[in-house]
């Protein structure tokens, strides 16, 4: 009976462990990240994980070119069907066309003077009007089924164009991953301990992929979610929106955005964001992972008016990540802000970071 209840015991001590490797089992591959033991294996390391997200990129590119082409394929099939039926519906046309060319309708209106009779008369311009309704009704189906197929053809060469451009980012990619990966090949070969590095970085590679990339999405997440809250925040801060005339300006004070960040996540104790000469750094640690952003806000008009946030440089563990994987993230993750939504009869037109601050100006929107 003892026994029995020491194993129940040991079983609920046991659940919450249990519970946070099913959350989380990527934090159970590898208890700390690879570190580096000088500038040369931090060189090899980095390459190895441009490597790894260059391939990620080119696998994303190779599933985007296999879907624009099905797309093609589609319209393609599309186009021959509205060719088809547009056919008959062009005889038809032309055949009303025809009619008018020739004076044929002249006749029809001709026809209600000889009339003799007002019930003659409302009689024959009842045939009369329900001619003209049906050569409306066949010029407008004709004119329908040509301006379809006309933007089925404009999306197809929107898509075939997609598809130029993606073949060559690809081509690039790939080039560009196999020059990295022959370099590397290079540095291993000449590393005093070849076998030692290769288990390096297979094990920073695993760490990487389990661990590290998990992280950085969960920062950009918790980020993401924050900024939602932001045009609240700004509304309530005392003198952070000002007023000159039909000019608005918004200052927001990086002490400021840290403390939002901080109540909104405590992800965010242990990382802060700092405003400097049209840079954005944003940078923390958790336990042995560091992360530091740097990047920079800009105005845009599409498609809607807004400040959005650009990945400029992604550093984890002191490893700077390729410019895909900033792409990647940016286009995940919204970390910009609607400045319409804090005052909703303006537009933004410059956003400017200096010491300490972020400014953001704004006019009416007409």
């Amino acid at each position: 009976m003892k026994a029995a209840k020491k194993h129940v015991r040991l079983i609920y001590l046991l659940l919450p462990l249990l519970f946070l490797s099913l959350l989380h089992p990527e934090h159970n591959l590898l208890a700390d990240p690879v570190k580096p033991e000088n500038a040369d294996q931090q060189q090899m390391l980095q390459k190895s994980l441009s490597i790894v997200e260059i391939d990620h990129e080119i696998e994303r590119i190779t599933r985007q070119q296999d879907q624009t082409q099905t797309e093609i394929e589609k319209l393609q099939v599309q186009l021959e069907e509205k060719q088809q039926q547009i056919k008959s519906r062009q005889e038809r046309a032309g055949t009303v066309i025809r009619s008018y060319y020739m004076g044929e309708r002249d006749n029809l209106f001709t026809i209600l003077f000889s009339a003799k009779n007002i019930s003659n008369l409302l009689e024959i311009y009842s045939y009369y009007e329900m001619i003209m309704d049906q050569d409306a009704m066949v010029l407008d189906a004709y004119q329908s089924q040509y301006q379809s197929i006309k933007e089925t053809q404009q999306q197809m060469e929107k898509s075939y164009a997609q598809l130029t451009t993606i073949k060559d980012n690809l081509l690039k990619q790939r080039d560009r991953v196999l020059a990295l990966q022959k370099d590397l090949d290079s540095s291993i070969a000449d590393s005093s301990d070849p076998e030692a590095m290769k288990k390096m970085i297979k094990e920073f590679t695993a760490y990487w992929e389990n661990v590290g990339m998990y992280e950085v999405k969960r920062y950009f997440s918790a980020l993401s979610s924050a900024m939602n809250d932001l045009p609240e925040f700004i509304q309530n801060k005392k003198g952070a929106i000002r007023t000159n005339g039909t000019t608005y300006s918004i200052e927001i004070q990086e002490d400021d955005l840290n403390d939002f960040l901080k109540s909104k996540n405590e992800l965010f104790n242990n990382f802060s964001f700092h405003f400097n000469d049209n840079k954005v750094i944003a940078e923390g640690e958790s336990g042995n992972l560091s992360l530091q952003v740097e990047g920079h806000y800009s105005v845009e008009n599409e498609p809607e008016n807004s400040i959005l946030f650009h990945v400029d440089k992604l550093i984890f563990n002191g490893l700077e990540l390729p410019d895909t994987t900033c792409r990647q993230l940016e286009n995940e993750f919204d970390l910009g802000f609607y400045p319409q939504q804090i005052v909703s009869f303006v537009k933004a037109t410059e956003v400017t970071s200096t010491n300490q601050v972020l400014h953001v100006t704004l006019k009416l929107s007409m």
